[in-house]
Parts: C-alpha cells; structure tokens; sequence
C-alpha cells in the first residue's frame, strides 16, 4: 500500500490536505439545458499514513442500499484516528438516481459497462472517465455497493477476481458467508478498477428501492473488517463470518427460469439451502387449476430469487449456486485456514 495521502488528496479542481474533509458536487455531466450533472464526493484524508480506499454506491440508479452504506461511514464514522484517505462516492449515477432507473435515461446506458471511461466518446464513458479518473485511479483499493435489479433480491455476498491476490485477499477482509468468484465483465468498475491494480470487489445486498436496514448493518461491520484488515482503522478487528465458501465456474451456478407464466408461490428465502429435488417454487394460473413445480436441480444456495411473483415463461425465478461436493471448493475454517 502506498503512503501518497501523506500528501494531499489531489483531483482536478481541488485537493484536501491530510486531516482535512471535504464535502463537495463533482461535475461529470451535463442536463439538456446545459445545467451540471454533479455527483456527491466527501474525501477524507487522514491525519495519518495508510492507503487510500474508495466506497462507491449507486453505479445502477435505483440500488439504494449501499448509497446508505457509504453515507454512514463518510458522515458518522469517528475520523480522527483514520489511518490514510476515505474516498466516498455514495451516488454515481446521478441521472439515474433521480429517475430512480437502473441504467444512465441517456439511451439507457449501463454505467457499470463503461469504466475506465473515455473524454471524448459516449455520455457513460464521459462520466465513467470523471469518475474513475479524479476518484478511483488514485486509490490502494476499492468496495462497491450493489443490490439485485428490480422484482428480485440477493443475498449478502462478495463478487470478487479471486484469481487476483489483492481481490482475493479484500473479499475475505470483508467477511461474507459467499464468495462468487469472476473476474467480471468488460467495463465494470471492479474488472477495471483490479486490472489497473487497485483491487475492487462488487458487495451484492438485498434488492433495488429501499433500505434494508440489517443488510446496511451487516455491511457496515465488512467495512469495519476491511479497515482493521489493512490498517485503516486500528481499533477494529477482522470479522470471520463462521463459515465461507468460495464459488469459481459458470457450470457452479445458474438461473432457473419459468417454464410457464402465472404467479408464483416461493418455497424459500434468498440465503437458503436446497437439496436436490426439492420444491423451490410453484407457478399458478389465477384459477389454481394449472401448476408447475419447479425443483431444484442440484443441492445449492439460494444467492438470488424473484420477489415480483409474476412471471412470463422464460423470466427467471431463482440464482441457485451449487454447493454438492463442497470438499472440493476453498472452504474455510473457524480459523479461516483454506482447505482444498
């Protein structure tokens, strides 16, 4: 890790200097009347060295939970013993935010598909190019917040390059019970961002529009886990979870879908385990005259499933991942010692 916030916090119109906060709008786009698009920014440089982390929320407009999270740490946390520079980014997607859609209005645009960004391309690379270029290039380290898009919900997990020894190593700072491991897709802010060397892990909690207020807590103690981890906060301690497992491979994971359209009567909660050929849900016509059952193909974890009950056929219902022959995976014990 470096010591740079020993200087200070340097972007492109401003600076804090070490034991200094700032509050500040960041422009990154513009409105068709030509009124700034700004973005939420607090920067925290520490009285003390330490790496420079960012906290990011709401790269998808409607996913609140983590806007929550980063606001917590920036604006109540005690910051006088902080060991190195915050950097917090509770609300990326401004436009989409406002609109309370998933992706940039702007041709609706994923801003998750756009980092590292480009100055003089499209209206998301433009934005990503502000964002990851003043905020997420000069830091050690990365955690952005997401939820599950809308009608569904996730379970608290880590998504995490595991192949990568800075992102493993930060995925299992932070504490969870699950680790999806994959590098990601092109242009997402953790692919970029661990690429680049600034290892970044997505955290996937709960569901888009609204606050979910034991997720938000648990998140908090994997921010507090992550800072005792690498220093940041001395005062914390590194949290295990009591047990984890790591999920690597498509063939270890995957979507069951409807077969038939009608309302839907869930067996299971997201977080639950299923064994195989056990029902997970129900689909019915209004009359409960029709039904098809949809069991479990393999044992597994519910990391994903439908809260909107209504389906067309082809719509998924439920993210089980496989969890059948687990001596195989990375398990971890009590001690957090890896067995293979």
């Amino acid at each position: 890790m470096s010591d740079r916030q020993t200087e200070p916090f340097v972007f492109d119109g401003g600076r804090v200097k070490p034991g200094n906060t700032k509050q500040i709008r960041y422009p990154v786009s513009e409105t068709y009347l030509g009124d700034p698009v700004r973005i939420p920014v607090t920067i925290i440089n520490g009285p003390r060295p330490g790496p420079i982390v960012f906290l990011s929320a709401a790269i998808h407009g409607d996913e609140l939970n983590g806007i929550e999270v980063v606001r917590k740490v920036a604006q109540e946390w005690d910051h006088s013993e902080v060991r190195g520079t915050l950097v917090c980014l509770p609300v990326l997607n401004v436009q989409g935010f406002v609109a309370q859609e998933r992706y940039l209005p702007i041709y609706e645009r994923d801003l998750n598909r756009a980092f590292p960004g480009k100055r003089d391309s499209t209206s998301s690379n433009r934005i990503a190019h502000q964002i990851y270029h003043n905020f997420i290039k000069p830091c050690d380290f990365g955690l952005d917040f997401h939820t599950s898009t809308r009608g569904r919900t996730n379970m608290f997990h880590v998504r995490a390059d595991m192949e990568d020894e800075g992102a493993a190593r930060l995925a299992r700072a932070f504490g969870t019970n699950l680790i999806m491991a994959g590098e990601g897709s092109s242009g997402m802010l953790r692919r970029e961002a661990t690429e680049a060397g600034i290892p970044t892990i997505t955290l996937e909690m709960g569901e888009a529009h609204r606050f979910e207020r034991e997720l938000i807590d648990h998140a908090l103690d994997g921010v507090r886990s992550v800072f005792a981890e690498y220093g940041v906060y001395e005062q914390e301690t590194v949290r295990w979870p009591g047990w984890r497992t790591v999920i690597e491979g498509w063939s270890d994971k995957t979507w069951l879908r409807a077969d038939a359209g009608g309302i839907v009567e869930m067996n299971h909660e997201r977080g639950e385990l299923v064994h195989e050929g056990e029902t997970i849900c129900r689909i019915t016509n209004p009359f409960k005259t029709d039904e098809t059952i949809v069991e479990a193909p393999f044992t597994g974890l519910l990391v994903g499933v439908l809260e909107n009950p209504v389906v067309y056929p082809g719509n998924p219902l439920c993210h089980l991942v496989k969890l059948e022959g687990m001596q195989e995976r990375i398990i971890e014990d009590q001690r957090g010692v890896p067995h293979r």
